[in-house]
């Protein structure tokens, strides 16, 4: 299996026009970066599984994580790889259940970083340096903000993960301190050659 983020981001851009599904690509695959990063392991993949996480989701929203099959093994990308990028469906609209602590991560930051991405867009500076836990929380609490963001799959996360809410919480709003920059700057080469 070739692991190539331009090849990667290619696939992305194959199946994914709107520039929101994009950036939320980038976005999950730099979360996964730091994460991976934070315990020792394979950044590039875990990174890629984040990118390519919602593949099939744009062109096939009622067959999310079927097609997902389909597309990235007529890409040469191996089963161990498919199944952790379905994995983020679990009991919705995958029956494969998070094993892994990387696929326990995507399926609970997948969610998570679309609720503080929505809460960044409101703040003045529309970045998440000066965002803190507390304005999170409240975020995370207001089920009529980013209701499209569903709070029950961050919580299942956070026990399959067995860590507190705030930890999750916490950790990945760092995640998107630390990765703001380069998923900016990713995001805006990408989508200055579409």
């Amino acid at each position: 299996m070739d692991l190539n983020r331009k090849k990667a981001i290619n696939l992305l851009r194959e199946y994914n026009e709107e520039d929101f599904h994009i950036l939320h690509g980038i976005t999950v695959g730099r979360v996964m970066e730091y994460f991976a990063k934070e315990i020792n392991e394979d950044i590039e993949y875990w990174g890629i599984v984040g990118l390519l996480h919602d593949i099939d989701f744009e062109k096939y929203p009622e067959e999310h994580c079927v097609k997902a099959v389909e597309i990235l093994r007529s890409n040469d990308y191996d089963n161990e790889f498919i199944n952790s990028v379905i994995s983020h469906g679990y009991q919705i609209c995958s029956n494969v259940e998070p094993k892994k602590y990387m696929e326990k991560i995507l399926y609970s930051v997948d969610e998570l970083t679309g609720i503080i991405n929505a809460a960044s867009l409101m703040r003045p500076s529309k970045s998440y340096q000066d965002m803190n836990l507390k304005s999170i929380k409240k975020k995370f609490k207001d089920k009529s903000f980013a209701k499209g963001c569903s709070r029950e799959t961050i919580k299942n996360g956070a026990d399959m993960l067995e860590i507190e809410i705030d930890i999750l919480l916490d950790k990945t709003l760092n995640a998107l301190k630390e990765k703001e920059k380069i998923i900016n700057e990713e995001y805006n080469v990408i989508v200055d050659h579409i």
